[in-house]
């Protein structure tokens, strides 16, 4: 489960156990979710700074339930792998800000470019969170 993407309901008819107590031990116990050094703040913001590079996107999206988040992506990557660099729940830009304070100023500061494809708000992200020259 760990490495291919099988459901508890699949185990259930093949190894004959209850998916729901296997779904339950899964996330409480053997996933390590509990103990995960991001869940205090995982249901509210994520950051990967490995995923940050020169050319980068920011955008909403509503994922589900009519929640929207603010997606900071890496379009060098092209949706690919490790393009990801930054979920934030909703669109306040104090909110992002404060995500974005937990990459470090090092790796902030290879970024060239923004591409802002949201509101207007998303501009006050440029003084709070980006250093870049203006041309």
């Amino acid at each position: 489960m760990d490495t291919s993407p099988v459901t508890c309901r699949t185990l259930e008819d093949y190894y004959h156990v209850e998916s729901n107590t296997l779904e339950r031990q899964y996330k409480d116990v053997l996933s390590g979710y509990r103990t995960w050094s991001e869940f205090d703040h995982a249901d509210e913001w994520l950051v990967f700074p490995d995923n940050v590079g020169k050319n980068m996107a920011i955008d909403e999206t509503s994922l589900s339930n009519g929640e929207i988040y603010t997606i900071l992506t890496n379009r060098d990557r092209h949706g690919r792998e490790r393009c990801l660099a930054a979920v934030v729940r909703g669109t306040r830009s104090e909110d992002v800000i404060n995500a974005l304070e937990h990459i470090p100023e090092d790796i902030l500061g290879t970024v060239e470019e923004v591409l802002w494809t949201c509101p207007i708000q998303c501009v006050r992200l440029s003084d709070g969170a980006f250093r870049m020259q203006r041309g």
